[in-house]
């Protein structure tokens, strides 16, 4: 298919999922979720190798009893979605299709169309309510049709289309089918459960990597741990730092469990016994982003327990170790006489993205260079050559929205989290459904902490799960 096809596509796809998430009419959102299954239909053509229609269409025939199987199985038990969806965040499955190889999460994809289909049989029976997301709904469905229509001037339509066909209308679709969940607590509880124990599971193969000197996979990861000092493992992940992200998150629901949670010597035992298990599994990943994320988490957690006092000691403290670190003439040599060089050999060449992305922005500023143009805007403006020149990518989501959407897509990015964070945190307290709401919004701080300095905020199933889980929890009325 052409182009032009595949940028109909997006915007239709955009602004059905966009419908979807806003619209008060349930047969308006029904034809939303229809036009994103068209729209991600016409994406998909443009994307498969030429040659290939034939194995997509097979891929369609034989998904399609399954996914209708698949959501009678969620019309009966929905609460058996997030298990799913949870189990299958780390399966990414190599796939060769003609001559593009790429690592999808096909499993999860599965789960999300027969969610899909059961969306669409609520919605045509008229059950539950409309935006079911609440105040993140409108943010988010604003970035949803931004990104759809910027394919139609984007830099590189192709990487465009791979992240909307792939991230976000699949797991806008999946955001709202969690959040049309019915709150219960038994299941939010397991499904902290099963967070802990994937983690523990992960934690422990990569220990067993650390120690066996074996990764699994990703040659890039292999390649930089022959001539690394330390030794990187990723586990189950392609990603050391997406590997890192996920034990941060565990080790983040477990902390608050133990500090919030009943006193109960079983339950934080348990806790404990995660968080020291899970905090080994991450040291080995390296992951100096994971860290970070961890850090903003605790002291999130810090400042709900001890209120702002843990805050302001902590800020003390850095600016007494950050005064005695300026006190060093080397250290003052490296950060002002070094200039920009020395920054980006500090930051693994993150710095001079940032700052050459951000000049993207400002040459950019109304609309940017359209979704997935990124890469080839910095490659363009830095001389680096090659179709997919790898030292172009982003590490860094605000700079990648601004860039790629311009300054109307950073201010939707900043809207959307202060929403789901507000939605979340707004509702944190002692009971169950406050802890809850503190797992989930200090989780999806961690994330965008984490995604400044690895991106992949939208990329990643869990920043939609956790907007989700936070609307749905805060609908609940404190007791």
């Amino acid at each position: 298919m052409s182009v032009e096809v595949a940028r109909l596509g997006a915007a239709l796809g955009a602004a059905g999922l966009a419908a979807l998430l806003v619209a008060p009419q349930r047969y308006a959102r029904l034809a939303g979720l229809a036009a994103a299954g068209v729209g991600g239909g016409l994406l998909a053509g443009y994307l498969v190798p030429s040659g290939s229609e034939k194995l997509l269409a097979a891929g369609l025939v034989v998904g399609v009893p399954f996914a209708a199987a698949g959501a009678y199985g969620l019309r009966r038990f929905p609460w058996v979605l997030p298990f799913a969806a949870l189990a299958c965040v780390p399966a990414r499955i190599p796939v060769t299709v003609g001559d593009t190889e790429a690592n999808l999460l096909l499993p999860l994809y599965a789960v999300i169309a027969a969610a899909g289909v059961a969306l669409a049989w609520s919605l045509y029976r008229g059950e539950g309510g409309i935006r079911e997301l609440g105040i993140v709904a409108w943010p988010l469905a604003a970035f949803v049709a931004l990104a759809g229509l910027s394919l139609a001037w984007s830099d590189d339509p192709r990487q465009g289309g791979i992240t909307l066909l792939f991230f976000v209308l699949p797991f806008g679709v999946l955001a709202v089918c969690l959040s049309r969940l019915p709150w219960r607590r038994a299941p939010v509880g397991y499904l902290l459960g099963l967070l802990a124990a994937m983690a523990v599971a992960f934690a422990v193969v990569g220990v067993f990597q650390w120690v066996t000197r074996d990764v699994f996979w990703n040659p890039k990861v292999i390649v930089g741990n022959a001539y690394a000092p330390f030794y990187r493992v990723n586990s189950v992940f392609w990603d050391p730092s997406i590997y890192g992200r996920f034990l941060v998150i565990a080790i983040l629901a477990a902390l608050v469990v133990l500090v919030v949670g009943e006193a109960r010597s079983r339950i934080v035992l348990g806790a404990a016994v995660v968080i020291a298990i899970v905090w080994v599994g991450l040291l080995f990943s390296f992951s100096q982003s994971s860290f970070a994320a961890l850090i903003a988490g605790t002291l999130a957690a810090a400042a709900f327990v001890w209120r702002w006092r843990a805050v302001t000691a902590v800020a003390l403290t850095g600016v007494v170790l950050l005064s005695a670190g300026m006190a060093a003439p080397s250290v003052r040599h490296s950060i002002f006489d070094a200039s920009d060089k020395g920054l980006n050999r500090a930051t693994s060449g993150r710095f001079g993205l940032i700052t050459d992305g951000a000049r993207i922005a400002f040459d950019h500023p109304a609309a940017g260079v359209g979704v997935g143009g990124f890469k080839r805007a910095y490659a363009a403006k830095t001389g680096l050559r090659g179709e997919e020149p790898k030292k172009a990518a982003s590490h860094n989501t605000p700079v990648t929205v601004a860039a790629e959407l311009g300054l109307p897509g950073l201010a939707v990015l900043a809207w959307l989290l202060v929403a789901g964070l507000l939605a979340a945190f707004r509702r944190a307290g002692r009971g169950f459904e406050g802890r809850a709401a503190l797992v989930f919004g200090i989780a999806l701080g961690a994330i965008a902490v984490h995604s400044l300095f690895y991106d992949a905020f939208f990329e990643d199933p869990m920043t939609w799960g956790l907007l989700a889980l936070g609307a749905l929890v805060a609908r609940e009325p404190v007791t």
